[in-house]
């Protein structure tokens, strides 16, 4: 691979304009009176919403963005391998401490929920900063504090849920763990199939399989590949990151032959077929639902992805409009503590008591506040970057 492809300035917006509407989208669930297209659909309802479409883009993100980091790493004699199971287990690791916030007993527990949620947060900092130019005394003392603080805060947790013991509990992986599993899986056969298109392809396809096997039990013979898989959940995710690997090995393959004129209908045409596909299924059985991982949902929301990376792949590679987006620029380089930050603010918010108009608490009022708090949060981690504050898994 040519060294041209080490940054595709249009995954970096992609992923900066997917951040912030998942910062945005996620401080707009609790707000009230606000267009019911915006959030996500009910789990019962066959819909979609803008909030149901955020995360699988999310996930088609990160597999786009493998093939161009792995080429550097490979570049660079980096261990992929390690780096790719390292980095998951991070992810992992994360997502299940997150998901049993939702469950932590303020009552029975010796800290408040916001004091525990934010000092979590904290050592996830300490752990996972980017300590390029720190001495190594100082790095092995910052993350061992941060080590010895997620103990900390692990001991002192209890659960609420009168279905598991009072202690850490499995209950779903969290947000960052189920991108931690997709990436692992993905990126794997990524790796040791050395990013042949047609073996990505077929994982794709295989992963669709799966999730329409799951749903509708059609492929009988697929339940027997699947028992030599580990999955977590129905394939929906892996789904998503295949596609997105699928899409950047063709944009590798069409540059290097200089044929990048044929990416565009292709994307179009597979864009096209998917989104039938989606909505044939959904009249089969199950509906558009991402509570429940439906095929439709995953067939139209990768349609939609594919459509919305061909608007970026436009706008920023091809008219060089990538200075569009450096009001959230933070959002597509500096992610992993775009996302982090909210979980800092809002247990610091809860336990000043502060209010604010009742004006920006619903309505067209909390849209603004939704949009000024997204944009917020990115430039926070962009000062941090500044000062040399960024995460790195």
């Amino acid at each position: 691979m040519n060294n041209q492809y080490t940054r595709v300035r249009s995954i970096d917006a992609f992923r900066a304009v997917t951040m912030f509407l998942m910062i945005f989208v996620n401080d707009l669930e609790g707000v009230p009176n606000v267009p019911l297209w915006l959030k996500h659909a009910g789990d019962n309802v066959d819909g979609l919403g803008l909030a149901d479409v955020i995360f699988p883009g999310f996930l088609f993100i990160v597999g786009l963005s493998i093939p161009f980091a792995f080429q550097n790493r490979q570049s660079s004699g980096s261990h992929v391998p390690l780096r790719i199971i390292t980095r998951s287990l991070a992810l992992i690791l994360i997502g299940f401490f997150h998901a049993n916030m939702e469950t932590y007993d303020d009552v029975a527990t010796m800290l408040p929920k916001p004091v525990w949620e934010s000092l979590l947060t904290f050592s996830f900092f300490f752990i996972f900063l980017d300590y390029r130019g720190t001495s190594n005394l100082n790095r092995n003392l910052l993350r061992g504090f941060g080590l010895v603080l997620l103990v900390t805060m692990s001991a002192l947790y209890k659960s609420n849920d009168p279905n598991h013991s009072t202690w850490l509990h499995f209950s779903w992986w969290g947000i960052l763990g189920l991108i931690g599993w997709s990436y692992m899986l993905c990126a794997l056969i990524y790796h040791y199939s050395k990013g042949v298109l047609w073996i990505q392809a077929a994982a794709w396809i295989m992963f669709i399989f799966i999730n329409l096997d799951f749903h509708f039990g059609w492929l009988d013979f697929i339940m027997q590949w699947k028992s030599y898989i580990w999955l977590a959940g129905n394939g929906a995710m892996q789904a998503f990151t295949m596609a997105g690997i699928v899409i950047s090995v063709m944009y590798m393959r069409l540059m290097q032959n200089k044929e990048m004129n044929l990416l565009w209908p292709g994307i179009i045409l597979l864009a096209v077929i998917l989104a039938n596909l989606g909505f044939i299924v959904r009249y089969v059985s199950g509906g558009i639902s991402k509570a429940h991982d439906t095929p439709s949902w995953v067939l139209i929301c990768t349609a939609i992805s594919l459509v919305a990376y061909m608007v970026f792949l436009y706008v920023v590679d091809v008219k060089d409009k990538y200075k569009w987006f450096n009001f959230i620029k933070p959002a597509g380089t500096n992610t992993f503590t775009c996302y982090l930050i909210p979980f800092i603010f809002y247990p610091i918010y809860g336990m000043l008591d502060v209010g604010y108009p009742e004006y920006l608490s619903e309505g067209t009022g909390g849209l603004i506040k939704c949009l000024v708090f997204s944009f917020i949060m990115i430039q926070l981690a962009g000062l941090l970057e500044k000062i040399n504050v960024r995460l790195k898994i």
